[in-house]
């Protein structure tokens, strides 16, 4: 099919996506909520009384974010969505571990979501955290360790806004690479995993930014 035969998704094409839709068409849905978002004209829909009694027994979330604790991230705002549209996942540091790698997994394996969005943000505590290497306790340092390998990446004197970015990455890598039933859902059903960048102020989303770090060898 030639470029000029293929058809450019447009806002008003993805907004009543479910889960069986392709996950390209689901990120637009994301793309277009966040723009609204953006210019503060959330459509605050499906979040009433209808939509708690069409839920009541079920769900079909569209997509799964694995997001950040951080109370200035919420993707359900951030995407614009309402309920029952996603599946969030929130730690601090959105670090894949085990219990988050579960959840995502249920998602995957029973409610069939196809897209998930692995979302890091502006001023991250939980990377600067990791950056400082002080003492925060058993849990927090149980936590923490999570990050280390992107701290390891990018190096000591990496900005924390790289370090953000390649931390994103690499819990988007572990899924697969600690996870058989989602490496399964990529390999055959059609799971796309991306990553997102959130800024703070402007509440813009950028989608799949490259790995800012040289990785360093051992």
């Amino acid at each position: 099919m030639s470029k000029k035969n293929k058809k450019e998704l447009k806002c008003k094409d993805v907004e009543d996506v479910i889960y069986t839709d392709a996950p390209k068409k689901i990120l637009k849905r994301l793309e277009c909520g966040n723009k609204r978002f953006m210019k503060d004209k959330l459509r605050n829909e499906k979040q009433g009384s209808v939509q708690r009694k069409k839920w009541n027994t079920t769900q079909e979330p569209f997509a799964i974010v694995l997001s950040c604790a951080d109370s200035r991230v919420v993707p359900e705002l951030v995407f614009d969505t309402g309920l029952g549209e996603l599946f969030v996942v929130r730690v601090a540091g959105n670090i894949a571990n085990t219990d988050s790698i579960a959840s995502i997994e249920y998602a995957v394996a029973v409610l069939g979501c196809r897209l998930i969005v692995v979302l890091g943000h502006e001023g991250c505590g939980a990377v600067g955290a990791a950056m400082d290497g002080k003492d925060m306790g058993y849990n927090l340092n149980h936590l923490l360790v999570n990050i280390l390998p992107a701290v390891k990446a990018c190096g000591c004197d990496a900005s924390k806004d790289n370090v953000i970015v390649e931390n994103a990455l690499h819990a988007a890598n572990e899924l697969t690479a600690r996870s058989e039933i989602i490496s399964g859902a990529v390999k055959d059903s059609g799971l796309k995993i991306h990553t997102g960048y959130y800024h703070l102020e402007s509440g813009k989303v950028d989608f799949d930014k490259k790995s800012p770090c040289k990785k360093k060898k051992d």
